[in-house]
């Protein structure tokens, strides 16, 4: 499959890749190492260049625990070679090893997307920046919206700004998006964002966008009409 992907894109492009919810939403981060292991060893290293951040997704009823997110975060490879090490650890579960030998060595990237309010507290941005992973800006009426930046890229998650899934963006929000996206960009943060703790280093950062809004029928459209604000 990882190997089929490859073929199909052009050199520039990147796979953003959800970690298992076997590891976020049945074990609920409960000695995770294993099948850590295992989602290492399953192929996602063939992405080669072509692998982007790696998204980690918590149900709404996972609470923040200190000590229970940064085991985890500690485990996280920030590169090909620490993802191969980890892959080699792999139990029965991965009967053909995807990658365990990685081309070259390349950075990983990483991005919590949580949806307990728990988590808006500076304990878990302090984690995150510690730990060089990126908290998802969601973008919804039911889960905190967290826009702290805590790595070098951004990671937004459009889910509706009225109501969750059911609706699109009108053509004053992906204005303001537009804006934000290029301030990111640039190294600057909005002045309207909604913070927990205080301001990042300016820098600039790559910034990953993706709709999830109306069961994908007013998403494509929002994208394009996005990509078309930022060219101009």
């Amino acid at each position: 499959m990882f190997d089929s992907w490859v073929r199909q894109v052009p050199t520039e492009f990147v796979f953003a890749v959800r970690g298992p919810r076997q590891i976020t939403h049945i074990l609920r981060l409960k000695e995770p190492r294993i099948p850590l292991a295992n989602f290492m060893a399953s192929g996602l290293l063939r992405l080669g260049i072509h692998l982007g951040p790696i998204l980690w997704q918590f149900p709404a009823n996972f609470r923040f625990d200190f000590r229970q997110i940064e085991v985890f975060l500690r485990m996280l490879p920030h590169d090909t070679d620490a993802a191969a090490a980890l892959a080699r650890e792999h139990d029965g579960a991965v009967r053909v090893p995807g990658v365990l030998r990685p081309e070259s060595r390349r950075v990983l990237r990483h991005a919590f997307e949580v949806r307990h309010d728990s988590f808006r507290c500076q304990e878990f941005i302090s984690l995150l920046r510690a730990y060089d992973v990126a908290v998802v800006c969601a973008d919804t009426v039911d889960w905190p919206k967290l826009m702290d930046l805590t790595s070098d890229f951004v990671y937004c998650r459009l889910h509706g700004d009225r109501s969750r899934y059911p609706g699109g963006y009108d053509n004053a929000a992906l204005d303001r998006w537009a804006s934000h996206i290029n301030l990111w960009a640039r190294g600057v943060e909005p002045l309207d964002a909604e913070r927990v703790g205080g301001r990042a280093r300016p820098k600039r950062r790559d910034v990953f966008v993706f709709f999830d809004n109306d069961n994908k029928v007013r998403a494509p459209a929002n994208a394009m009409e996005l990509i078309r604000r930022l060219r101009s």
